[in-house]
This record gives C-alpha cells, sequence and structure tokens, in this order.
C-alpha cells in the first residue's frame, strides 16, 4: 500500500507537537495553578501522545491484513483503547478527582494540534492548485 510521503511527514510530526503543546501548556497550568495540575495536564497530553502513536502503528498493521480480518482486528483495538482510556480517567476520578479536568484538558491538546495541521495543509493545498 503507498503512502504519501507529505502524510507520513504529518504523521510522524503530530505525536512531537502534541507533547510539546501539553509540556508548554502544562508548564503554564502548573504556574496558574499548583504543580500537580500542570503534571496533570501533561500527563494527559502524553497519553494521547502514545494513544495517537499505538492507534497509527496497530491500524498500519492492521490494514495490510484482509479485510473481513482487519474490520474485526480494527474494533477490537478500538474497543480495547477506549477500555484503557476509560481505565486512566477512572482511576484519576477515584485519585485525584479535582485534576480530571486538568488530564482532560492535556488530553484534548491533541485536537488543537489536528487543527493546525489541516489548515497549513488546506493552506499548501491552495498554494499547489494557484
Amino acid at each position: 500500500m503507498p503512502v504519501d510521503p507529505i502524510e507520513e511527514k504529518i504523521l510522524r510530526r503530530i505525536p512531537l507537537e502534541v507533547i510539546g503543546a501539553a509540556a508548554v501548556l502544562g508548564l503554564a497550568a502548573g504556574l496558574l495553578f499548583d504543580p500537580l495540575t500542570g503534571l496533570f495536564f501533561f500527563a494527559g497530553g502524553a497519553l494521547a501522545t502514545l494513544g495517537f502513536i499505538w492507534l497509527k502503528s496497530s491500524l498500519t498493521r492492521v490494514l495490510e491484513k484482509d479485510k473481513a480480518r482487519a474490520l474485526r482486528s480494527g474494533i477490537l483495538l478500538y474497543l480495547g483503547r477506549f477500555v484503557l482510556i476509560l481505565g486512566v480517567f477512572l482511576f484519576i476520578i477515584l485519585v485525584y478527582p479535582r485534576k480530571i479536568l486538568a488530564f482532560a484538558a492535556g488530553f484534548s491538546t491533541v485536537i488543537p494540534v489536528f487543527l493546525v495541521e489541516i489548515a497549513v495543509a488546506l493552506a499548501r493545498m491552495k498554494q499547489w492548485k494557484d
């Protein structure tokens, strides 16, 4: 299955951008609130980064199989990932209930990173067409 080099470059860059954004924003949260809040913010971003890397590598392996097995494996993989993420959130809610928002905000740093990557890709695509 051929891979677009630009797409591969973007997919390699996203985890670095997510962990970088989580580190910067975690540091800011640590200075604004308390160090534990900053740590939970960073931990959320780190989990999002690990989840992205795991999902990318697992889907690459799954899609190399036949279609029927790929669909079953993909669904099981996604459900397993979902259960693990919910387990981490539940653990934090039970142990540190006041820090769950910081963790969720850190976990969500993947969203602005994707939005920036989309905006940059669209801007480049518009340049290529002219």
